[in-house]
């Protein structure tokens, strides 16, 4: 462990994190499908060779690490911004820095950029002639999408690296290490291990930010075992990672869609909970079901939309938690209940058809005709009132404009029902046809 932290490190008043941060790429915890023999990012730092690049996941998991450690192994000059606090002038006075390194000593410069996806369009673009002349080496880290969030003229100058939550091993480990610098001697059960790891959700940055609090409190209790009782009366549990306007967020959302729409009522249950449990809007929760019932359920089982608007609503009477129930309820019922497509289908062709197709005029039998003048000049004329004919079914006559041929927007399946919808139409288009050929 000596060769990952510098002596002066264990000075007073530094915080743990940088403390524990590594020396080399073989102390970083986790990435090992970047970082082993052979991988992406190993291989780039045995090349000799420095490239631009993008580390995209989620907080916590080495991306500043990576890009410092960059600098040390090439011997380059390392200058950070952050994209919250920094502007177009910001990043030319670090270009002035490059190229005066550059000048001065050769060196290469490493330009670090957290949360890139915070710059704008042409925040962005006024990285492009100095990345495609060499002045800088760019280096943006996101917890963001980089197909959505960065530019596709940096996009394509840069290599991606896709950085992942640490799992429960890697956390391990960085426990143990963290626990050696900040508390050495400090014992913790088996159960106060996994409450820290949970707490942490794969951050390894939030892990220790914890050892380093549970470690301040241990040291005032004079305690040198911590059990789970003590875990949880010291670190006020912080929700888990969920950033609402982001890539997490759209995948959680899109993962209960899905176990919705595949009938899996459990995992429909486990991603409601992951959302709610990290700090998602029960009404936004809400919204999205009914938006279910009506896409993927449909007239499959008109009850689910009913549900889905009676859910949202005893939440909004009762709030959380006892509202949380009927959201629960309801999420469980859109998962068994038959699935049609039907109804959103035919809805996106109409429109389709409708957007590309010109503006027909309504057949004169179909016009309301209110007044004297309009009864004269045919409004009305010929309509076959249903409700006169047998079973209140006008057999034979067509409402879509005369011009325009036969068209089958919605196709009903055989699920729910939609069966007996499917098995109604066939009969009514049965009598069309028959009507048909009576009068042909």
């Amino acid at each position: 462990m000596n060769d990952l932290f510098a002596s002066d490190h264990a000075r007073a008043g530094v915080p743990l994190a940088e403390r524990l941060r590594p020396r080399s790429i073989a102390g970083v915890v986790g990435q090992r499908h970047l970082l082993a023999p052979g991988k992406p990012l190993a291989v780039a730092f045995a090349s000799g060779k420095l490239h631009s690049m993008i580390l995209w996941g989620p907080p916590g998991v080495g991306k500043t690490t990576l890009a410092r450690l960059m600098a040390d192994a090439f011997k380059a000059e390392f200058i950070a911004l952050s994209a919250v606090l920094s502007g177009v002038k910001d990043i030319r006075d670090a270009v002035a820095r490059a190229e005066a390194t550059l000048a001065q000593s050769g060196r290469p410069t490493i330009l670090f950029v957290d949360e890139v996806h915070r710059f704008n369009k042409a925040q962005q673009d006024a990285f492009l002639p100095y990345v495609e002349r060499g002045t800088v080496t760019f280096i943006g880290a996101t917890t963001e999408n980089p197909s959505f969030e960065v530019i596709g003229a940096l996009l394509s100058r840069a290599a991606v690296y896709v950085l992942e939550s640490l799992p429960a091993e890697d956390l391990s480990t960085l426990l143990d290490r963290a626990i050696a610098v900040a508390a050495p001697g400090l014992t913790l059960d088996a159960p106060a291990r996994d409450a820290l790891a949970a707490y942490a959700d794969g951050d390894g940055r939030r892990l220790v930010n914890l050892v380093e609090q549970l470690a301040v409190a241990a040291g005032e209790a004079g305690r040198g075992a911590v059990d789970l009782s003590f875990v949880e009366a010291t670190i006020a549990r912080s929700l888990r990672r969920f950033d609402k306007g982001g890539e997490a967020f759209y995948d959680q959302i899109s993962a209960l869609h899905k176990a919705v729409r595949g009938s899996d009522p459990d995992a429909s249950l486990y991603w409601m909970c992951r959302m709610l449990d990290g700090g998602a809007d029960p009404l936004y929760v809400a919204r999205r079901m009914i938006r279910m019932a009506v896409e993927d359920i449909g007239l499959a089982d008109p009850r689910a939309l009913r549900t889905a608007l009676d859910a949202a609503e005893t939440y909004e009477r009762l709030g959380s938690p006892e509202g949380e129930l009927a959201l629960a309820q309801c999420v469980l019922y859109l998962a068994v209940a038959p699935k049609s497509n039907a109804a959103y289908t035919a809805f996106n062709a109409a429109r389709g058809f409708v957007r590309e197709d010109g503006s027909r005029p309504v057949p004169m039998r179909l016009r309301n005709a209110p007044t004297r003048l309009m009864k004269r000049l045919g409004y009305g004329e010929g309509y076959r009132y249903a409700h006169d004919e047998q079973d209140a079914y006008a057999a034979g006559e067509t409402y879509l404009p005369d011009d325009m041929r036969p068209r089958r927007f919605y196709e009903p399946t055989e699920r729910g029902l939609e069966a007996r919808i499917r098995e109604k139409l066939g009969q009514l288009r049965a009598r069309d046809r028959k009507a048909h050929d009576r009068e042909n």
